[in-house]
């Protein structure tokens, strides 16, 4: 039992000498991101979920957790109207799913986006087939990026074009 009171004084000498009192707790900032990150991820991925039962999406077997846990998922209509953006997408090009929705995908394209790369995905898209391509894209603050896109169309139960969607990251 000494040998911890002596080790009690000896920390209690230490602690009394320090200039500093007390350590911030950075580790529950990060506790907080991560949980956040978290719920984010469970939030998309029950929306997906609940846009493919309403439309009767067929062939969905995507791990959407680990999609969302680091890329943008967006969805369109068959006009390509935004309807889903996941809540990564701030993330990437600084906008938040209500500045999109309704919005064509075009929106993050301007100058310097490659119109050869852009009629690929045309073709793919207008053939109802799975494209995969890079593609140099805006941030909402006018910064360039390049966008790892891998779109694939959506069909319902009668085999119709329901939705098309796309896994996007920072290439």
């Amino acid at each position: 039992m000494s040998n911890l009171s002596q080790y009690d004084a000896a920390f209690s000498r230490f602690y009394n000498c320090m200039r500093i009192k007390t350590l911030p707790l950075y580790s529950f900032d990060f506790h907080h991101e991560y949980t956040k990150v978290l719920q984010n991820t469970f939030i998309d991925t029950a929306r997906i979920k609940d846009l493919a039962t309403r439309n009767k999406w067929k062939d969905t077997n995507w791990d959407l957790q680990s999609i969302l846990r680091d890329d943008v998922v967006i969805v369109t209509d068959a006009n390509l109207k935004i309807v889903f953006a996941s809540h990564n997408l701030v993330k990437m090009n600084g906008y938040v799913e209500e500045e999109v929705l309704g919005q064509s995908p075009k929106m993050f394209q301007g100058e310097v986006t490659n119109k050869i790369t852009s009629s690929k995905i045309k073709k793919a898209i207008e053939a109802k087939e799975p494209f995969e391509n890079v593609v140099m894209n805006y941030k909402k603050n006018g910064e360039v990026y390049a966008c790892l896109i891998k779109g694939y169309p959506l069909f319902n139960s009668k085999g119709e074009l329901s939705h098309y969607i796309a896994f996007e990251r920072a290439a």
